[in-house]
């Protein structure tokens, strides 16, 4: 979901949106496929959230169906939040809902009848709290959750102590990392990230300081690829747990697991199929491999390459691949 490692306070700003497809198209010298004049020049409103890997997606998509015809906005949007208005049509589709902390949300919007399940974007997910390999020097019983107590302070800070310190995403990201903690009887302050470029800036200071650190990491990122580290292993993940209190070791609270892992969707409002069909089967085609996307978050976030630099090359050197998602 960062210092010119971290790319994504460069990205939080889309004013260059209106500028971009022409500057792209220019930069990968493509004229799009052919196609039949859109079904309708009403705006297909996609949104946008504040990880750099949402917005590589979010950019791809929108820049295949600007070839395709149709008029596209990039709208800022909060991850949980845009279901009100992906059901009331206000916004038109959010392509990535992570099944580790959108599900639920998800599922909600799917029941209401308003909203569609656009498939799966080929990425899968991990998002759980994670610590460099060194800190198992000070807490050798990791990646087992029940180590964790025994060594709280190992983690702490002094604004925690003696309790350690686990740093979380934004608040918006979800996740229920502060009910995991109660309901485990974890020794911890969950402390939340103001943003997804605070997060990792503060992973790499403490990294490269061999300092305490236990945060939120997930995949697909750089991070897990640069920094040797663990996630930590809570009881699995299952429906029950976050529904019902009586299921797992707290008779008496939910989400006494880790998070799910798995796919990352596509979700749309559904009066968009019969208004826009052919950008939503070009929307329902796309996908992407956890291993290419990463190649793209790093060229960003840490060799400081423009997004839209980054998203003009790769449509240049994969016109194969997204052109089929147009037929």
């Amino acid at each position: 979901m960062t210092p010119n490692i971290l790319g994504k306070t460069r990205l939080t700003s889309w004013a260059f949106a209106g500028a971009f497809a022409g500057a792209l198209a220019l930069a990968t010298g493509m004229a799009g496929p052919a196609a039949a004049a859109p079904e309708s020049k009403d705006p297909i409103k996609l949104t946008i959230h504040d990880w750099t890997g949402q917005y590589v997606t979010t950019t791809i998509m929108g820049e295949v169906l600007k070839s395709m015809g149709y008029n596209i906005e990039y709208v800022q949007a909060d991850y949980i939040a845009q279901f009100a208005g992906l059901e009331s049509g206000d916004l038109h589709v959010a392509m990535e809902m992570w099944e580790t902390t959108g599900k639920d949300a998800m599922d909600a919007s799917l029941a209401t009848g308003k909203t569609l399940d656009l498939g799966e974007t080929g990425m899968n997910a991990i998002e759980e709290w994670w610590y460099p390999l060194y800190m198992k020097e000070k807490c050798p019983g990791l990646p087992d959750w029940k180590a964790m107590n025994k060594c709280a302070e190992a983690f702490s800070t002094p604004e925690t102590a003696p309790k350690g310190r686990y740093l979380g995403g934004p608040v918006t990201w979800g996740g229920f990392d502060d009910e995991r903690a109660e309901a485990l009887g974890l020794n911890f302050e969950v402390v939340h990230a103001g943003t997804d470029a605070a997060l990792f800036a503060e992973i790499e200071s403490a990294y490269q300081r061999k300092a305490p650190i236990l945060a939120w990491v997930y995949t697909p990122h750089w991070a897990p690829i640069k920094f040797a580290g663990e996630w930590v292993e809570f009881p699995r993940y299952s429906a029950e747990c976050y529904n019902d209190a009586s299921w797992g070791s707290n008779k008496d609270m939910a989400y006494d697991c880790g998070k799910p892992r798995g796919w990352i969707k596509k979700v749309g409002w559904k009066g968009g199929e019969a208004k826009w069909p052919g950008a939503y089967a070009a929307i329902r085609n796309f996908k992407i491999d956890n291993q290419t996307m990463g190649e793209l978050i790093t060229k960003i976030d840490l060799d400081g390459k423009k997004l839209e630099d980054v998203v003009g090359q790769w449509m240049k050197d994969n016109e194969a691949t997204w052109t089929k998602w147009t037929k």
